[in-house]
């Protein structure tokens, strides 16, 4: 099968979008060639002593206001979040809390936004959801991409919460196709602005911002469909319509998430944001800061669930013992803290490497997301799991929290697109550092298809740097198991992308089942490699107590352990599976008439966009 008009067109996008300019080396880009970087990962970062005190400060001001201020149970029955709530939010920085001081913010670090996101996120879903669409991707465009005139025009009332940001990119036929905006922006003829015509929807804040982030399409010569520009709006320019403020919804239903129409809205030139035609990078990068605050919300609801399931294990009893004696009941919870340690380390890792300055950080975001969403879903239901019958009825938060938890797997990147995303940014790095092999190959095999998968394979620079473990850093006897078998994983992992690679070439854009593994390969051993550095850490530093050291290094070992079980099960998988099976019968399914009365169907079955 080659490769459509469509997908060539979606690779030249992703290669100027991703790959254009020198790259900084990541962590994560090394892990596809099979090698441990670590100057990238090691030592694990810590906060300055004033960074500390700083955001110390506010997580205790943040979990002050949440208990007596933010009634989660309230605000889902509500559907919304009251304005009290948004303002005291606003009141104790956290609207503005990395915006620079210069524009009303508190001009902290990222890594200290997220300890907050953290503590919001295991309190309340909806409200951890409107901070972030507010601050972390509707106010980051802005602070990232906006004139000093803009900032200082839009931005203070917008850090202190007396103005909302929304970010507006999703439409009827751009989701997780990002790319595939259909709203237009045309010059004006006086050349002083641009005309906005098209519908965005889902868009939380959107029909109560006071300020949007808008991705429109201009026209470009060399672009016959045009490129993605991003402009500020606001609801006061003629033209723009609200068509539904606040939609309902099965979980976070405290956000508003809109609807809304642009008519023939003209927005002053002066209102674009970055360049013009370079919308979607921007659009990509503020995303990637929303995936970072996913992963500390997430980490903040499973710590909450654990804390539930311990007070539950703890004191019901069945069968003349605590449930917390069962060993079913212990593997929940055991399993719970590990994945939890995990997703709250790599977390912290991307954190201070955004913090740092690098511009190579998309592919660790995505695993964040990724990770730490499909951990919590499994947590929340496990926890309500050991709560039983008890746990099943609205008097509980579960049933919320287990609906609100839902969105993650969807919101900002749907899972399966985020795999095929790392899987195939891993294919294009190996692919190109192997392509002048591969040409070399092609020579050597003298046109013989059946020979030049061998001869490339055997050439030293392909496949000898596989055949050596990496080294992982052992600064503590503990860990020396450990890194061995992290060191192992990540060369079986390098040796499979090239394999791969040589086996089906172009064609491995259309294996998803096989992207998806290698992603999920990918992204397990960035974790385990974000949790190792962390006990290596704690391992050395002589400060921490005891007890508390023992209690993160059996944590953090046992979700080695898990992680190491789980890519061992996905190697194996890449060569005995199902996958030929359940693609035949998904095609027999497919084709199936179901206007028979084997189901009954919904009266309205319009399957709209």
């Amino acid at each position: 099968m080659s490769l459509s008009d469509i997908q060539k067109k979606q690779i030249d996008q992703a290669n100027s979008l991703f790959f254009e300019g020198p790259e900084k080396e990541g962590f994560v880009k090394d892990l596809y060639f099979g090698r441990f970087r670590t100057e990238s990962m090691m030592p694990y970062p810590e906060l300055p002593a004033n960074a500390q005190a700083a955001g110390d400060s506010m997580v205790a001001k943040t979990k002050s206001f949440c208990e007596q201020y933010i009634d989660p149970a309230q605000i889902d029955r509500d559907a919304q979040i009251r304005d009290g709530v948004i303002k005291g939010l606003g009141n104790i920085g956290v609207l503005g809390m990395t915006i620079d001081k210069n524009y009303g913010g508190s001009g902290m670090s990222h890594f200290n936004y997220c300890r907050v996101m953290e503590i919001i996120g295991g309190h309340c879903g909806s409200t951890a959801v409107f901070v972030n669409a507010h601050h972390s991707i509707g106010l980051r465009a802005l602070e990232l991409f906006g004139t000093d005139d803009q900032k200082s025009k839009w931005m203070p009332p917008l850090a202190a919460g007396d103005k909302l940001a929304a970010f507006a990119l999703t439409e009827p036929l751009a989701g997780s196709d990002a790319a595939n905006v259909r709203t237009t922006a045309e010059p004006t003829a006086d050349g002083t602005g641009y005309v906005l015509n098209g519908e965005k929807r889902w868009i939380t804040n959107g029909g109560i911002a006071d300020v949007l982030t808008v991705m429109a399409r201009t026209s470009d010569p060399a672009v016959p469909e045009g490129k993605i520009t991003a402009f500020l709006v606001t609801p006061d320019m003629p033209g723009f319509e609200v068509l539904e403020e606040r939609m309902e919804k099965v979980g976070i239903r405290g956000t508003a998430t809109g609807r809304i129409r642009f008519n023939e809205m003209v927005v002053p030139k002066e209102n674009i944001l970055g360049e013009i035609g370079h919308g979607l990078k921007l659009a990509l990068t503020v995303l990637d800061f929303g995936r970072t605050t996913f992963g500390a919300c997430c980490t903040g609801a499973a710590k909450f669930c654990i804390e539930r399931m311990v007070a539950r294990a703890n004191s019901r009893q069945q069968f003349g013992q605590t449930l917390g004696e069962f060993e079913l009941v212990q593997g929940k919870i055991a399993e719970a803290a590990a994945d939890m340690y995990a997703m709250e380390s790599a977390t912290y890792y991307t954190a201070a490497l955004i913090d740092s300055g690098a511009d190579d950080y998309m592919v660790e975001t995505a695993m964040i997301k990724v990770f730490a969403s499909d951990q919590l879903w499994r947590i929340t239901n496990d926890c309500m799991q050991i709560w039983g019958g008890k746990g099943f009825f609205t008097d509980q938060p579960f049933e919320r929290m287990m609906r609100d938890a839902r969105l993650n797997l969807i919101g900002e990147g749907a899972n399966d697109v985020l795999r095929c995303f790392i899987a195939n940014v891993g294919f294009r790095h190996v692919g190109t550092e192997l392509k002048g092999d591969r040409i070399k190959a092609k020579k050597e095999a003298k046109g013989n298809a059946n020979q030049l998968m061998s001869v490339w394979l055997n050439r030293a620079s392909v496949m000898s740097e596989s055949l050596v473990n990496p080294k992982v850093p052992v600064k503590h006897e503990h860990l020396r198991y450990y890194s061995r078998k992290l060191s192992k994983q990540i060369a079986q992992f390098g040796r499979q992308m090239k394999l791969v690679l040589a086996k089906h070439q172009e064609e491995i854009l259309h294996q998803q089942y096989l992207q998806a593994r290698l992603a999920d390969i990918a992204t397990e051993l960035f974790m385990a490699s974000c949790v190792y550095s962390r006990l290596t850490a704690i391992l050395v530093n002589g400060t921490i107590p005891e007890t508390e050291q023992t209690s993160e290094f059996n944590t953090g070992r046992l979700y080695l352990s898990l992680a190491h079980q789980r890519n061992e099960q996905r190697l194996q998988e890449l060569k005995l599976n199902a996958d030929e099976g359940k693609t035949q019968v998904a095609q027999e399914w497919l084709k199936k008439d179901f206007d028979s009365n084997w189901v009954l169907k919904p009266k309205d079955d319009a399957m709209e966009q």
